[in-house]
């Protein structure tokens, strides 16, 4: 399949490792941003092939992980309400809140529906105009332009039922964060290809040049991650810092200054609190004035929810940031699996713990089983 095969070439993915090596007098580590470049690295076996020479820590790129409990302890609410239909994409259904996920308000009565697009949300209002649509806007500014088309076509239609509940986030203020940093590991960043081809790279000029950091626009398949690898390690050897695009194929300088326009009409730059992280300036985006009838949150009044409960022995915050690894919690693989998860990131198809127990599992839990008499005698 073209643009997929050649970018899974093994042969190529090795020589463009070897040529990592070869070139990296010193070790280094990068991040990479997005949850999805985490699950290539994690299924290719990147790291391995890279040695202790390249380490690669994970990012905060899972906009499901990040997706804060106030947010989803309100679409939990809003549940209960007799006439409100909540629509979501797949992968939130299970995202833990304080006390529960979609999944099981779905379970108890409440009317969740899973759809495909936003758009999709909006039409469900336009068929069925007895009930109040609250479709739950989550994601980066590659999820956005949707949701903004979806916003503008409600409102040129006069709909009055259909709402959103919006916790987008935006990117470069959490690499900002990251590199501000005063015990940082990180020496460059890859930054995700689906964002900047939407926002392109003029927000990301400012951090390489205040952090002395290269950032790399890179891509998602193994070919992809390795050439941007190996643009950030010849930076780094050369005493740069500049902003580049491994992901021609998709990205622009510019972005789409079509969707930009579009975000830019319905939404606006606001503060924003990141799960696991806190509340980051200019991290998130809240509807504009113009299109502020459409606000979920005057559904419900918040004060009248509990105040949200993270979960003690959840560690999601260290890994969001790149300060821990998923197997080195201590739940990993024991009190946090998939089926019974404690934070986001075991849970979202992007999360980076999801990835650690989709490929690696089998490395913890040889050493639960050492740890474990008898389980060893049975292995």
């Amino acid at each position: 399949m073209r643009y997929v095969d050649e970018y899974r070439d093994a042969d190529r993915v090795r020589r463009l490792a070897d040529a990592v090596l070869a070139e990296a007098t010193r070790p280094v580590t990068l991040m990479e941003v997005c949850g999805g470049q985490t699950h290539t690295i994690l299924a290719s076996g990147i790291q391995q092939l890279l040695t202790e020479r390249v380490e690669l820590l994970h990012g905060p790129g899972c906009p499901i992980c990040v997706t804060p409990l106030e947010t989803l302890d309100l679409a939990l609410a809003l549940t209960e309400l007799p006439d409100v239909t909540v629509c979501s994409f797949g992968d939130m259904l299970r995202v833990p809140g304080s006390h529960g996920d979609l999944s099981a308000a779905r379970a108890r009565g409440g009317d969740v529906r899973v759809v495909y697009a936003p758009l999709d949300a909006a039409r469900l209002a336009a068929c069925e105009p007895d009930r109040r649509v609250v479709f739950l806007a989550v994601g980066f500014e590659t999820t956005v332009p949707a949701v903004a088309a979806a916003a503008r076509w409600a409102r040129d239609r006069g709909l009055c039922n259909f709402f959103l509940l919006v916790s987008h986030v935006r990117v470069p203020p959490a690499l900002e964060l990251i590199a501000s940093d005063p015990e940082r590991r990180i020496q460059a960043f890859l930054a995700a290809g689906h964002v900047c081809t939407v926002m392109g790279t003029a927000e990301y000029q400012p951090i390489a040049a205040t952090h002395d950091m290269p950032i790399v626009v890179t891509g998602f398949e193994p070919v992809d991650i390795l050439q941007g690898v190996l643009m950030a390690v010849r930076q780094i050897e050369r005493g740069e810092a500049q902003v580049s695009i491994q992901y021609r194929r998709a990205v622009r300088d510019e972005g789409n200054p079509a969707a930009r326009a579009l975000i830019d009409e319905v939404f606006e730059a606001t503060d924003r609190p990141w799960r696991g992280i806190g509340i980051i300036q200019q991290g998130g985006l809240g509807l504009r004035q113009e299109y502020a009838s459409l606000d979920a949150q005057q559904l419900i009044p918040t004060d009248a929810l509990p105040q949200p409960e993270e979960p003690e022995r959840c560690r999601a915050s260290e890994v969001l940031q790149g300060r821990m690894r998923p197997p080195e919690c201590p739940e990993f693989g024991r009190g946090c699996r998939p089926e019974q998860p404690l934070g986001a990131p075991m849970v979202s198809s992007e999360g980076a713990c999801a990835a650690y127990f989709a490929y690696r599992i089998g490395d913890v839990e040889d050493e639960i089983a050492s740890q474990d008499p008898a389980r060893e005698a049975q292995a």
